[in-house]
């Protein structure tokens, strides 16, 4: 198993068999298997463990661009915040609040990926059920700051980072 920042910032899980097959695509399923109890006794490496873990790594890339697109997965933030971004700004068309750095902040969206602390403070405002009037505002505001995106020099130079990889055995 694999826990990997991507290099758009977004965080995935992998699980692979011995062979390099996915075993899930469910984060739930995943997450389950690797629970244990802290006796829970270790065993030693497989010798192919950093081969497994680079096929999860691969894995994880090429289902993020066939599945994922620019914005990343589904539930990403990044993609959530763009549509509801998208919702407000089709709301407001044409109107006194359908303003320039809207449109330029959900550019620097689709183009980059969020920074951590504008991730961060985003979902957190989703989850107390900010309307999208105030996401809206929050997003604008942290554009304005140049916090809401990575910098594309430093966007270049990111690559996916490995986290944890964890290898298990069937009982």
């Amino acid at each position: 198993m694999v826990y990997l920042r991507t290099s758009d910032g977004n965080d995935a899980l992998a699980w692979v068999d011995e062979k390099g097959n996915t075993v899930t695509e469910s984060q739930h399923e995943i997450l389950r298997a690797a629970a244990c109890e802290p006796a829970c006794p270790t065993l030693p490496r497989l010798s192919a463990h950093h081969k497994l873990v680079e096929q999860a790594v691969l894995g994880i890339q090429k289902e993020i661009h066939t599945t994922g697109g620019q914005l990343g997965r589904p539930g990403s933030a990044r993609r959530r915040v763009y549509e509801h971004l998208k919702d407000y700004a089709s709301q407001i068309k044409d109107t006194l609040f359908d303003i320039k750095p809207l449109h330029l902040a959900m550019d620097a969206i689709y183009a980059a990926p969020l920074t951590e602390s504008a991730r961060d403070l985003l979902n957190r405002e989703m989850k107390s059920g900010a309307d999208n009037e105030k996401l809206a505002d929050l997003v604008i505001s942290l554009y304005e700051e140049d916090r809401l995106c990575v910098l594309q020099d430093d966007l270049e130079a990111r690559e996916p980072k490995i986290i944890c990889s964890l290898g298990i055995r069937k009982d």
